[in-house]
């Protein structure tokens, strides 16, 4: 997958860039790409990109900053990392070690790989931002790594006449006061459009590179399953996603299981999130683009992780605002199923009474949905409610409903707006649609149902020539169980 036509243009326009992008999506392969077009070797680019317009003749010293290593909890051992970075670099460029702290060090690296070679020096800092994510729930420790960190990547501004390029990529940008204010004025592309796709495969690659392996797999179900991933410009699919299922030609949440994001969704149920609302948040750049510990907002931990990606955008007066959403089937199947289990005390269990509803659905069996729900609350002990804040939540009820429904793959929409307002929950399954108002302590009894009809939500829906089902669903906090569902249903 050729991507040095980025890599050549970042260096023609800048010198220093960072680059905020979700775990497994090929930033170390680009900083890889990076490092071998500055170290001189031709060899490897043949007909690539690059390859005729890139100065092969010079060649730079490369230092290279990786933290991709666990970092475990404490300063000592942080402390031991970055001399131990330092010390390769030292030994793979061939210039004397020095002692001291580590960014004299770093600095002495610099000064003297750039006297050895002739040439002034590229940094590349992968992972930057992970001896800080890996230290997150002790923030005191996490704001010591840190400062650390800052009087480490601030050397390169320090040495800026040394230094030919600096490039830092990470998963989290944190506060530009903080981190990044010892850097010469890196350019941050992670939002810029011409760069969306730097890492990941767009739809024009798989049909260009990846045709082969593309046989016997049907290209409209994997894209509903895996693309979608967008930062202003062209939308791509995860690269570990795509080569699991090339392998394997079984569609399943590979990218979604290869980390629990147990401090993602530990923040989503302390703070109560309405799980709707996830389909269609809206932040402006600074919300998306700059987090830092003990303040990271909800909507930028879910848009940096890879959780949310970008909609749409929008040119305001004062600045640009983002529309976000899941970025495809994968991820609101396996998110909305991790956080349903984590709103309830058996998570396997739930999970099981999800996937009940898509035949209950088929069959328009709304007895039988009535009672998975009053089976599912039914089923938490009292005991669970009251050491959860989360079930506290005016929201949890709606939340759980919705999770139910998303977890299980259908095809739902929140919120849904017409000239006569928003409909909580729409869902289109076997030919059919599926309005869904949902009140929790609602009064009086039956005002769900009495609404959709009032306001007139089916309308918009009649001219597809199907079965729509208008459900009143309400809860009762005090009962801490579903008490009514009503059902009518019309045809257009």
């Amino acid at each position: 997958m050729d991507k040095t036509a980025y890599a050549a243009q970042m260096v023609a326009e800048g010198s220093t860039y960072f680059l905020s992008r979700p775990r497994r999506f090929g930033k170390s392969l680009f900083v890889d790409t990076l490092a071998h077009m500055f170290s001189g070797s031709k060899h490897l680019f043949e007909g690539l990109a690059c390859y005729d317009t890139w100065d092969w003749d010079t060649v730079h010293p490369v230092v290279r900053i990786d933290f991709a290593e666990r970092a475990q909890p404490s300063l000592e051992w942080i402390d031991q990392r970055i001399n131990e970075v330092i010390a390769v670099n030292e030994e793979r460029l061939g210039v004397p070690g020095t002692t001291g702290t580590a960014p004299a060090r770093f600095g002495a690296l610099v000064r003297n790989a750039a006297a050895k070679y002739g040439q002034r020096v590229v940094v590349l800092v992968d992972e930057y931002d992970k001896p800080i994510l890996d230290t997150m729930s002790h923030p005191d420790l996490a704001r010591a790594v840190r400062d650390r960190l800052a009087s480490l990547y601030g050397v390169t501004k320090s040495h800026d006449a040394h230094i030919k390029f600096v490039m830092l990529t990470g998963v989290s940008k944190f506060s530009k006061v903080n981190l990044f204010s010892g850097l010469n004025n890196p350019k941050d592309i992670t939002l810029s459009p011409r760069y969306s796709a730097v890492c990941g495969y767009t739809e024009d690659d798989l049909g260009a590179v990846f045709a082969p392996e593309l046989d016997g797999l049907d290209r409209d179900q994997v894209r509903h399953w895996y693309n979608g991933y967008n930062w202003g410009g062209v939308a791509v699919y995860n690269p570990y996603d795509l080569l699991l299922l090339f392998d394997t030609h079984q569609y399943d949440t590979y990218w979604f299981e290869t980390a629990t994001p147990t401090f993602l969704v530990n923040t989503l149920t302390e703070r109560g999130f309405d799980l709707p609302s996830l389909e269609h948040l809206r932040a402006p750049t600074a919300l998306l683009s700059s987090v830092d510990v003990g303040d990271i907002s909800t909507t930028a931990l879910l848009f940096q992780t890879g959780y949310l990606t970008i909609a749409s955008t929008e040119q305001t007066l004062d600045g640009m605002q983002y529309t976000l959403r899941f970025p495809n089937h994968e991820v609101r199947t396996a998110l909305n199923r991790t956080l349903l289990g984590a709103c309830s005390p058996n998570a396997e269990l739930v999970s099981k009474r999800a996937r009940r509803l898509p035949a209950l659905l088929a069959a328009t069996d709304f007895d039988g949905i009535e009672a998975l729900f009053k089976e599912h609350f039914a089923s938490i002990p009292h005991d669970w409610y009251r050491s959860n804040e989360i079930a506290q939540s005016e929201g949890y009820y709606c939340s759980v409903f919705y999770a139910f429904f998303a977890s299980a793959g259908l095809e739902t929409i929140t919120e849904d707006t017409s000239n006569a307002g928003r409909l909580d929950l729409a869902v289109r399954h076997a030919g059919q649609v599926f309005l869904f108002e949902v009140k929790t302590d609602a009064q009086p009894p039956g005002s769900a149902l009495a609404q959709i009809e009032d306001r007139g939500y089916a309308d918009k829906y009649r001219a597809q020539g199907v079965p729509i089902h208008l459900v009143g669903v309400e809860f009762s906090r005090e009962q801490r169980t579903l008490t009514h569902l009503e059902t009518r249903t019309i045809t257009s």
